[in-house]
């Protein structure tokens, strides 16, 4: 009697558990459907025409706002160099103007001295000063005068003015006598130097 108690119980489990194993199977299916219908759904999605224009509007709207804030900086950065620039620009010619008053002050004080003094020495003295004030200004903003005189001749910072035959061979293409001397502001000739060449 036990054995077929035991029986009945095995094969009512067994009967549960193919039952649970079928639900599960059933389960597993309906989730696989729904996953196939969610992917053609998605597909309907991707192949309707009016959800591709919208996506497309959206993507145009967003590029055209890119473009015009690219545009209002590169345009702002604009009006900002060119600011910048005559800013540079002005201020450069004040620096060098307000340099050059001391000069000028010497130099009256010197036509003024002219007036009320007759000494030529002194005279002299006074315009050696300023010469030599006026040159150091030049030499500090860059300004060097082109040693020429008993140089080679070189056409990338001499003018020749005239040729001059040679006492020698010896001063044959060489600069015999400056007529103008040349300026280099840093290294670009600012005035060529016009000279005499011997020949």
């Amino acid at each position: 009697m036990a054995t077929k108690d035991n029986k009945q119980e095995e094969q009512s489990t067994k009967q549960q558990e193919s039952e649970e194993k079928v639900q599960a199977e059933e389960a597993q299916c309906s989730e696989n459907d729904a996953e196939v219908e969610g992917d053609a759904d998605a597909g309907k999605d991707e192949n309707d025409p009016s959800k591709q224009i919208e996506k497309l509007e959206k993507e145009l709207e967003d590029s055209k706002k890119e473009y015009l804030f690219l545009m209002a900086e590169f345009d702002n950065f604009r009006k900002r160099t060119l600011k910048e620039k005559s800013e540079i620009i002005k201020n450069g010619a004040e620096n060098a103007m307000r340099d050059l008053l001391p000069v000028i002050d010497d130099f009256e004080r010197a036509i003024k001295a002219i007036g009320e003094n007759s000494e030529i020495e002194s005279l002299k003295e006074g315009v050696d000063l300023i010469y030599n004030k006026f040159m150091k200004y030049l030499e500090h903003n860059g300004v060097k005068p082109i040693d020429s005189t008993g140089k080679d001749f070189d056409t990338e910072l001499h003018e020749a003015v005239t040729m001059f035959p040679a006492a020698d061979e010896s001063q044959k293409g060489k600069i015999v006598d400056t007529v103008q001397t040349g300026y280099m502001l840093n290294d670009k000739v600012l005035r060529h130097a016009k000279v005499v060449v011997g020949q």
